[in-house]
């Protein structure tokens, strides 16, 4: 199934590329492989401000990390002109703003891993790692980064 046509049944606009915050790109591409810098989480246009295990619930954390997965896909789109050239999304690396006795990033990290896998079908299944972290630029609750192969 064409990408669009399933982004478009999702209701899912993809947004342009954010401009860059500091001293990066927002993708570098070698060979077939995209690498895209982290992208935190956004609601209503704004950084998604919260701290896992003071206050926010892992439902919001889905939530939180299914936005990043939509902006991602916007930096991918912008980064290879046509998402329907990913042959596979490779691996995600999801920082998790949390205490130091929160132990669900993983089910945080689960609303992106399962959103790419809506969109991409078999090619959307890939590597990850989700961690947990005392702090994320701009107090924001979650930052996914994602590499993609190139057909």
């Amino acid at each position: 199934m064409d990408i669009y046509t399933k982004l478009s049944e999702l209701s899912i606009t993809l947004p342009p590329v954010a401009a860059p915050a500091a001293a990066y790109v927002p993708f570098v591409q070698t060979g077939n492989l995209v690498f895209l810098s982290g992208h935190l989480a956004k609601k209503d246009g704004k950084v998604w401000v919260g701290q896992f295990g003071k206050n926010m619930s892992v439902e919001e954390g889905k939530a939180a990390a299914r936005a990043v997965a939509i902006d991602l896909m916007g930096t991918l789109h912008a980064a290879v002109g046509d998402l329907n050239r990913i042959k596979r999304i490779v691996k995600l690396m999801s920082l998790v703003n949390s205490t130091g006795d929160f132990t669900e990033q993983h089910l945080v990290t689960n609303g992106a891993s399962e959103l790419l896998g809506e969109v991409f079908g078999a090619q959307g299944a890939h590597a990850r790692s989700a961690f947990g972290v005392a702090q994320i630029p701009l107090g924001a609750c979650v930052e996914i980064e994602l590499v993609a192969e190139l057909a």
